[in-house]
């Protein structure tokens, strides 16, 4: 199993980028979705989780900017992410809790940088 993300780049302050996550391999099902970051010096923090039910969560500090959403039939996730501030300059990485022959295994993609410019 395999997560690819993609969609980063460089954007100024207030503008906007969308970011992709597709898994492929053997896949059963796919249970929870997320996007994570790691900026330089920190920690990597929780960003935006989606469930199977499509129910999300998101952090304090992106709420009403960025929206998660995933297309099931293809694997995938996405990141909308609205109103960039400098402060969301980090690497991003998305996670997927995938069930391969009923049992749940956690995966991360390999990061996609995205860098705000003030």
């Amino acid at each position: 199993v395999q997560l690819q993300a993609s969609g980063g780049g460089l954007v100024q302050s207030g503008g906007s980028l969308r970011l992709s996550c597709v898994a492929s391999g053997s896949i059963d099902s796919i249970n929870a979705l997320g996007w994570y970051r790691q900026a330089p010096g920190k920690q990597r923090e929780l960003v935006a989780t989606i469930r199977n039910g499509g129910s999300t969560n998101y952090a304090d500090s992106v709420k009403g900017r960025f929206t998660i959403s995933r297309e099931n039939a293809k694997n995938m996730v996405y990141l909308q992410m609205n109103s960039l501030k400098p402060e969301d300059t980090a690497v991003y990485y998305c996670n997927a809790h995938i069930v391969i022959e009923g049992y749940e295994y956690s995966y991360w993609g390999q990061g996609t940088q995205v860098t705000v410019s003030s």
